[in-house]
């Protein structure tokens, strides 16, 4: 009676904690590499690269050893738009495309986003912009594999039992919006500092899945820092950070990364990245990544510490890969650049 006693409590805990992890992951996605997905933490940031257009593909997968696996997927495009023969301004623009499943009830989030941002050049080192996202999301879930109170008849669980819930719906959508500013100081192309913030769901969208509910997605604030600084001529160091509140939850990521450049001539570009972040959800998160011309890799794995993870007996978290392609277009000889990024 003692060792079933203490299976009931264990398994009481573990489902209070899911329960709590579902509501905060139910809100908006997240990743811990978020400088590698500028769409998705300020829209402003949209453009903002070395080069005409680039691509990223972005993969979260964690807690598939509890196993109710949270997974996170998504693509995304940007360019940089000159405005005529104007070197003072620029205009970026994008796509990102997300996909996320959390949970026994497989509640999935897909959205797709256009953003837009205006930068003006207040001096060759100093860049301000404004950005603009705009898209459409749809939430829906399965109760397929969920079971309810309601199913215990006293003595035993019985799935033949109906719920006792009545949803109105099973899947909604609703406009997804954000808006966003950010500071750019650009001393060289190795040393650079970007500050910023961003607001999403600004118009608070409703979703939930009783008509009588009136439940509206909380307001989703965003504040970074990031910074680039060529400490030699074969080494930099980049610094990071992210604070994020909605509603009654928020999160704090802070890291590092060395960048070791092995060559760094035109055609044979070859560098290691290498460091360490930290959540302040008891998650360390070593990455490392690797750049080859203009083909980037990197890998991070987050290493819980958190009550979840100790009751678990085990510290995982969860892989994260980014990939990252960017296509710089061979300009006229008489053609300027039509910024000062590099």
């Amino acid at each position: 009676m003692i060792h079933i006693s203490k299976k009931i409590k264990i398994t009481g805990n573990i489902l209070v904690f899911l329960l709590l992890f579902t509501r905060i992951f139910s809100q908006d996605l997240h990743y811990s590499q978020f400088y590698n997905s500028p769409q998705n933490f300020n829209p402003a940031r949209t453009g903002v690269f070395n080069g005409d257009h680039r691509f990223i593909a972005s993969m979260r997968d964690q807690w598939r050893f509890v196993p109710v696996p949270w997974f996170t997927l998504s693509a995304a495009y940007e360019r940089r738009f000159a405005l005529g023969r104007n070197e003072k301004h620029f205009l970026g623009g994008g796509a990102i495309f997300n996909y996320d499943k959390q949970g026994d009830s497989k509640l999935q989030l897909a959205s797709l986003n256009a953003s837009v941002s205006y930068n003006y050049i207040l001096h060759p080192k100093h860049i301000v912009g404004a950005g603009l996202l705009l898209g459409i999301a749809s939430r829906g879930f399965s109760d397929s594999d969920l079971t309810w109170d309601k199913q215990w008849n006293g003595d035993s669980f019985q799935g033949s039992l109906g719920s006792g819930e009545n949803f109105d719906a099973q899947r909604i959508s609703f406009l997804e919006n954000a808006v966003g500013l950010n500071y750019r100081f650009q001393q060289s192309s190795r040393t650079y500092f970007d500050v910023g913030g961003s607001v999403f769901h600004l118009i608070n969208p409703s979703a939930n899945y009783y008509n009588a509910d009136n439940t509206k997605l909380p307001r989703h604030f965003a504040y970074n820092i990031i910074g680039n600084i060529r400490l030699v001529d074969k080494l930099d160091i980049q610094i990071h950070g992210l604070q994020q509140m909605q509603g009654k939850y928020e999160e704090t990521v802070v890291g590092g990364l060395f960048k070791y450049y092995l060559n760094n001539k035109p055609g044979k570009v070859f560098h290691i990245h290498a460091g360490l972040g930290y959540r302040t959800s008891k998650s360390f998160i070593p990455t490392l990544a690797l750049q080859y011309n203009e083909i980037y890799a990197s890998f991070s794995f987050d290493v819980d510490n958190n009550e979840f993870n100790r009751l678990l007996n085990s510290n995982k978290g969860g892989p994260e890969v980014h990939v990252r392609y960017i296509i710089t277009n061979v300009k006229p000889v008489n053609e300027h650049k039509a910024c000062p990024i590099y």
